[in-house]
């Protein structure tokens, strides 16, 4: 528990501290946002900072924040520092810059930023990579919540409205209309709902740490791959570089970038800025910290056998059953979403078991539709398409709500549909915020700004991605040491690159 207070500690500062440095090295000031200079009615709406800053949080939280760090427990204490130092000089940095940059930028998409800062090869290859990982995510996030709606109303309501089907034409149902409506009429009605769950979840959860205050593995215990030798993991991808891809929305998660234009829009003034991009991946992360320390305690500290002895005590020699077989406690308990609702009914009692069904069902879903309605944003601003008239956000709706059926369609055909999306996903993801990192070092180089906050992480992250993209087993699959080789070369040939654009920009004109 030492290594959770710190590390929670070192969050606040860090938004206090560096945030406060990140903001300054960028210089918001008082002109017009596009949410004044373009307001539509649909997309660009002045709205209250409160309520932007909650459409943000969930916007990025989704279940990443959870059931990551569920997973990226399971490496050991080295998922602290990554969630703690990931999240303040990567991930925040990243979400703040990256819509900075959208409101000087007219409220323009990822895939226009990308184009603006390094050139328009990389823009139509981020457009089409964009899209489709934002349509993946929309497909995604429509099975998983509905198959579990089915399960909680098989088991609470004795087989009634547990029909799969209807649970997915329900959430798709409402995939389309908040696609397709102003920002303000659903999205800015629910999400602050929503996103005060799934803080009231992390606070409770916090709570009964302190009253329980167990004892946990900590740093000082070893960086090493602790899965290995404490739950019996057997050949897992290396600690470096798939802790780094596991723990994402926890640390720093492209998929941020595609959702932060889409507040950007709605943001009156510049100034308003820090505690909506910075301090939402600031709370992002204190619930990443939060989970990552009851799955420690859950996995470690057998937290497991003290949660099912209060609810469901019959259940502990099935599970000791199953270890005895050979199985590791992992493998037991390898859905993230039964880890969240155990310990959610086990700690926070009835109350409890509504913030988890919250969290792994509405989460999922406020995830998706604002992937989908991105995608829209993306491709019509691709198509310079007005998206006022209700006909021409169907013209781009109807292609796009097509491919996300045939998307779902075959995850429902594939047992490990999901699973294998969900892979490709992780890593997409990290790739999208490597393109992000870059654009924003050009970025701040172009206007003579302090480059370093940006450049150290587009650096790192260049590294992990390529070296996943080797080493792990479902990708290519090649042997450690050429992994790692391949990802360093590709570290310091991205820096190289860079250096050598700088030099020949120096003289570049300063300003926006």
């Amino acid at each position: 528990m030492v290594t959770f207070i710190l590390s929670l500690l070192l969050l606040v500062i860090g938004y206090c501290a560096y945030g406060r440095f990140v903001e300054k090295t960028f210089g918001p000031d008082d002109r017009p946002t596009p949410a004044v200079t373009k307001a539509d009615g649909v997309d660009y709406i002045v709205l209250p900072g409160w309520k932007i800053f909650m459409i943000q949080f969930l916007n990025i939280a989704g279940t990443g924040p959870i059931f990551g760090a569920i997973m990226g427990i399971w490496y050991g204490p080295a998922a602290y520092l990554w969630i703690v130092f990931g999240c303040i000089f990567a991930g925040a940095m990243h979400d703040y810059l990256s819509g900075m940059m959208s409101i000087r930028n007219g409220g323009c998409s990822l895939p226009e930023i990308i184009g603006i800062y390094l050139g328009q090869k990389a823009k139509r290859v981020m457009l089409l990579f964009s899209v489709l990982l934002l349509i993946m995510v929309g497909a995604v996030f429509v099975l998983s919540p509905a198959s579990l709606l089915a399960t909680l109303c098989r088991d609470v309501y004795d087989g009634a409205f547990d029909n799969l089907l209807l649970w997915i034409v329900v959430i798709f149902a409402y995939y389309v209309i908040a696609t397709m409506m102003p920002v303000d009429k659903i999205i800015g009605k629910i999400y602050p709902v929503f996103a005060i769950a799934l803080i009231f979840m992390a606070i409770g959860l916090m709570i009964m740490l302190f009253v329980h205050f167990p004892a946990l593995p900590e740093l000082w215990d070893g960086l090493g791959n602790m899965g290995v030798d404490r739950l019996g993991i057997k050949d897992p991808d290396p600690l470096f570089p798939a802790l780094f891809i596991t723990i994402a929305c926890g640390a720093i998660s492209g998929f941020h970038a595609t959702q932060t234009p889409l507040m950007a829009r709605c943001v009156k003034s510049e100034k308003m800025c820090r505690p909506i991009f910075y301090g939402a991946m600031i709370t992002e992360g204190i619930i990443a910290l939060v989970w990552a320390t009851v799955s420690s305690y859950f996995f470690y500290a057998d937290g497991w056998r003290d949660v099912l002895a209060a609810t469901a005590p019959e259940q502990i020699a099935v599970v000791e059953r199953q270890l005895q077989e050979g199985a590791n406690i992992t493998q037991v308990f390898g859905n993230a979403a039964e880890v969240v609702m155990i310990m959610c009914n086990s700690w926070l009692g009835a109350a409890g078991g509504i913030l988890a069904v919250l969290g792994v069902v509405a989460a999922p879903i406020t995830s998706g539709d604002t992937a989908l309605r991105s995608a829209r944003l993306i491709i019509a601003e691709s198509l310079r398409m007005d998206q006022k008239p209700v006909m021409k956000r169907l013209y781009i709706c109807i292609p796009m709500f097509i491919l996300t059926i045939a998307i779902l369609v075959w995850q429902m055909e594939n047992k490990d549909g999901f699973n294998i999306i969900w892979k490709y996903f992780g890593w997409a993801n990290q790739t999208l915020s490597v393109f992000t990192l870059w654009a924003i070092t050009v970025y701040l180089t172009l206007k003579g700004k302090n480059c370093l906050i940006s450049l150290v992480p587009a650096v790192f992250m260049t590294v992990v991605c390529t070296t996943f993209l080797f080493i792990s087993k479902q990708a290519i699959g090649l042997n450690a040491e050429v992994s790692y080789l391949i990802g360093g070369l590709a570290g310091l040939c991205s820096l190289i690159v860079f250096l050598r654009w700088r030099n020949k920009n120096m003289t570049s004109c300063n300003h926006d």
